[in-house]
């Protein structure tokens, strides 16, 4: 990018620089001896033409909108639209969820982000044994059509987009979210959202996973499949880094696991006759936006750069879309703070603008009180209007990827681009994202990763305002907290039971067995016989109930 002769000026002009600052240390020392990133990226005290000389500005920046991405994936980003303000809830039953979705749209959100309680997430009826305790509690109790059809009333499927946090189950609920807008006399083919649907993470970082690797695999090519030929505007994958930052990553590991995990998805899907030029199309990511503010932002720019270059190269994708990587963010839950919890307003923004400045699709960001409890209200409302002020007031999406050309970000997304690659060489060499999951190796970086940061912590190397510095004397106050009582279980298990009396049950048996038949013969795609067995409101934990029992369950292996 620079001619001998002007990186020859800048090195003389470093020398000068160099010079000063020792005349300035002898009486000044800097805070500390040396400077990192979150993830433990060494910074230099500046940055200069140097330390970016090696890169080549058409290749590896661009422009918005070309190959490979860097800078975006639209030429205009955000002076055409702003990312949609995906606001993450659901909670208690169907109807209470109801309510806040209705208050999330109303209040200028743009779309829907579904969280599913816990036995919803790992294929149980609320009336399960395991379900015991955690109905509607981290998330919207949802075992039929019924409960899905009162969770989406009178929101019309046409007009929001929809993302859905479910991983093993995911074909349940993706069946159901057609149905009901086949009800609401929308075809399939006019749904669009997303679904989660990225079991390789469970494994590694979350622990919501049902069935062994392989049987997963094919729920999720089958899914592939189904969707590409009948439901085009879905997103049928969010690969997802934020579980496996919320573990303990580091910002290169971030990307490394979540891309290596793509990979072996996009393995799987060609290896089951998929045309990658098509399914990678509706391939979506989803990224953590944690503290670190310009390392975040370069780990966006470089994920987005290494995907595309995956794709061209390892999989000779040709068509342009199926190259870029679209991805949603969320903030970091796991840097809120049960201390002084209204400093938790300006963490998000500050990860919320990394993530607009890094060029997301969607965003999500998190409520002040999440640190306590699920968020009321009032918490969530100011976090919507966190984006709302960045997206309207701020400026910075007025121009697109301003931060492009800073030195600074674009070394530190080369350093993530070296970082990353090194680990899915190594993933590679072990045979691919599978083997590692099954040798323990992505589970101890993780594990390493998160004690270094903690003991970074404990050591002040971190500061964590109200935690470690900067603590006060909090009065006591009665924070108004959201709580789900336990007759909600109580509740859902009535629902449920009188459901199960007024549906055709010899249908739902029948519907089971056709299941049972898919599940046993690879041939044939599971989601029309998955679609068949809910029209009929067979539950979710029915369905699943008999895919366990042609599956199995998955034990983990656990990585000391």
């Amino acid at each position: 990018m620079f001619g001998k002769k002007e990186l020859q000026e800048i090195q003389e002009l470093k020398r000068s620089y160099e010079i000063a600052v020792e005349k300035v240390l002898l009486k000044n020392p800097e805070r500390k001896k040396e400077f990192t990133t979150v993830g433990g990226i060494p910074l230099n005290r500046v940055y200069s033409p140097e330390d970016i000389q090696d890169q080549n500005y058409g290749s590896d920046i661009g422009y918005p909108g070309d190959y490979p991405y860097t800078r975006g994936v639209q030429p205009n980003m955000y002076r055409g639209r702003f990312w949609t303000m995906r606001m993450y809830a659901g909670f208690s039953t169907a109807e209470e969820s109801n309510k806040r979705y209705r208050y999330l749209l109303a209040q200028g959100g743009s779309g829907l982000s579904v969280a599913f309680d816990l036995p919803t997430q790992i294929g149980y009826d609320s009336d399960h044994p395991m379900a015991q305790g955690e109905c509607g509690k981290v998330g919207v109790a949802i075992d039929s059509l019924a409960d899905m059809e009162t969770l989406f009333d009178q929101i019309p499927l046409d007009k929001v987009s929809t993302s859905m946090t479910i991983n093993a189950p995911a074909a349940v609920l993706l069946a159901m979210y057609i149905c009901v807008g086949e009800k609401q006399g929308i075809s399939m083919d006019r749904l669009s959202g997303t679904i989660q649907n990225d079991i390789l993470k469970e494994y590694i970082a979350r622990g919501t996973y049902i069935f062994p690797p392989k049987p997963s695999m094919r729920l999720i090519t089958d899914i592939f499949g189904f969707c590409s030929e009948n439901v085009p505007k879905w997103n049928t994958i969010s690969i997802s880094g934020y579980h496996i930052r919320e573990a303990g990553s580091t910002a290169a590991q971030e990307v490394a696991f979540t891309l290596a995990d793509a990979i072996a998805y996009v393995e799987a899907a060609i290896k089951a006759g998929l045309d990658p030029n098509v399914f990678g199309k509706r391939l979506s990511f989803f990224f953590n936006a944690h503290n670190g503010f310009l390392e975040e932002i370069a780990k966006f720019r470089a994920a987005r750069r290494m995907w595309a270059q995956i794709m061209k190269t390892r999989f000779g994708v040709t068509d342009a879309k199926a190259q870029m990587l679209r991805f949603h963010t969320q903030t970091a839950g796991c840097t809120l703070t049960a201390q002084q919890p209204e400093n938790n307003i300006v963490r998000v923004a500050l990860q919320a603008l990394s993530a607009v400045l890094g060029g997301t699709q969607s965003l999500h960001t998190n409520s002040m009180d999440e640190a306590l409890a699920l968020p009321t209200e009032k918490s969530v409302g100011i976090a919507l209007k966190t984006q709302q002020i960045i997206a309207h007031e701020s400026g910075v999406t007025d121009t697109v990827d301003p931060i492009a050309g800073s030195y600074a970000i674009e070394a530190l997304t080369n350093d993530i681009q070296t970082m990353a690659e090194e680990y899915i060489r190594k993933i590679d060499d072990m045979d691919g994202m599978l083997v590692a999951i099954e040798k323990g190796y992505v589970q101890k970086q993780i594990q390493d990763a998160a004690y270094e940061y903690q003991k970074a912590i404990e050591n002040e190397d971190l500061i964590v305002v109200g935690v470690n510095k900067f603590r006060m004397k909090e009065e006591r106050r009665d924070l108004q907290l959201l709580k789900v009582d336990e007759s909600v279980g109580r509740m859902q298990i009535s629902k449920l039971k009188k459901m199960k009396e007024t549906r055709d049950n010899i249908a739902v048996q029948n519907a089971l067995e056709e299941v049972r038949t898919a599940a046993r013969d690879e041939s044939l795609n599971m989601m029309p016989r998955i679609i068949d067995a809910v029209k009929c409101y067979a539950t979710e934990g029915e369905i699943c109930g008999v895919l366990r029992e042609e599956f199995g369950e998955y034990t983990e292996n656990i990585v000391l």
